[in-house]
């Protein structure tokens, strides 16, 4: 069990775990190991807006960040990516594995509108090789107040 798992069970939302044989090297190859589309695997970005402030957008498969538009929604001229050591310190989990679930302390996250494009989509679950896999309307759900958007192309 990780924080994220423990987050959905406490909330009762409903998801499956998929553990990959062996290492994950891209994520066509995740998709395809999970019986997916590239676009259902979503992916947890960490930004950095200042320091201790961090978001996390949540983008489909292969969509990439749009940053000027990244930039105006959250009003910031400068953001970076999290180096690995801030993405564990904002999220308590290490690159690779961030989930939007059980996070040890409240991140503004932003989903964008691509991860609602198929009705079952899988990400993180804090460990390496464990994917949780649910339908995208139960992230909506879990994830509570979060602002939408379209910030890929």
């Amino acid at each position: 069990m990780t924080a994220a798992t423990q987050y959905l069970e406490e909330r009762g939302i409903s998801f499956r775990l998929f553990r990959h044989t062996g290492p994950v090297e891209s994520l066509e190859q995740a998709a395809a190991e999970r019986g997916e589309q590239p676009g259902q695997v979503v992916r947890t970005i960490v930004f950095r807006l200042a320091k201790d402030d961090f978001v996390l957008v949540l983008m489909a498969g292969p969509r990439q960040i749009s940053w000027p538009t990244l930039r105006r929604t959250l009003g910031q001229n400068r953001l970076t990516i999290a180096t690995p050591e801030e993405v564990k310190a904002a999220t308590g989990y290490v690159p690779g594995t961030v989930s939007p679930f059980g996070l040890p302390r409240p991140v503004r996250i932003l989903v964008d509108q691509s991860v609602l494009a198929f009705e079952e989509i899988s990400l993180g679950s804090g460990e390496r090789g464990l994917a949780i896999v649910l339908a995208s309307r139960d992230l909506v759900r879990a994830l509570g107040e979060v602002k939408m958007g379209e910030w890929g192309n």
